[in-house]
């Protein structure tokens, strides 16, 4: 991804982010204190100063009440019923290395698939509250990953699937020494 695609990426989940607060008609203080998140992050990240990680965007999107995936869908809004593979939105942690492609056209489906890249030795969690409004399943393509849900944690090999429980603090986490690369298929609740 260029430079100038990742710079739109993160100026349309900034708008995006802002748009979601002011309709709440939510200082920045009181999104702060729903998601866990500093003021002085949230506004940074607004301002397009710093780029969010996956679990900072976990944490937002929980206190709005919408999956990471639907936050990340009406930044990047098409209504397409195709999307070709280069047209496809990725986004990248800038703390982890954590890669992850919308795959589905981003035109308000029922369905959302998403191929994810788990660098070797990265943990990503994410909070109870940003699975909260979704069912999910996880299809092991490649790798190694260990999930957690709650106290339960399952081991993936490539090709298993998992279906998620209820929605609970989460942790994926790629023990492996290659990437983990897997497909999250997402349905609203």
């Amino acid at each position: 991804m260029s430079e100038t695609d990742e710079s739109g990426a993160a100026q349309a989940i900034a708008a995006r982010l802002k748009i979601e607060r002011e309709a709440r008609s939510w200082s920045l203080s009181e999104l702060a204190e729903r998601s866990g998140v500093s003021k002085a992050m949230i506004s940074k990240i607004e301002r397009c100063e710093a780029s969010p990680t996956a679990t900072v965007l976990g944490r937002l999107s929980g206190a709005f009440g919408l999956p990471l995936s639907v936050l990340l869908a009406l930044a990047e809004r098409a209504g397409e019923r195709l999307v070709r593979h280069d047209a496809q939105p990725v986004w990248t942690d800038p703390e982890t290395g954590y890669t992850r492609r919308s795959v589905s056209p981003l035109n308000g489906g029922h369905l959302e698939l998403l191929d994810v890249i788990l660098p070797a030795g990265v943990r990503v969690p994410y909070p109870a509250s940003a699975f909260a409004f979704q069912h999910q399943q996880i299809w092991l393509l490649e790798g190694h990953l260990d999930f957690t849900e709650g106290g339960r944690r399952h081991r993936l090999e490539a090709g298993d699937c998992l279906q998620l429980g209820a929605p609970s603090d989460c942790v994926f986490f790629n023990p492996g020494p290659d990437a983990a690369r897997y497909v999250i298929a997402l349905t609203r609740r």
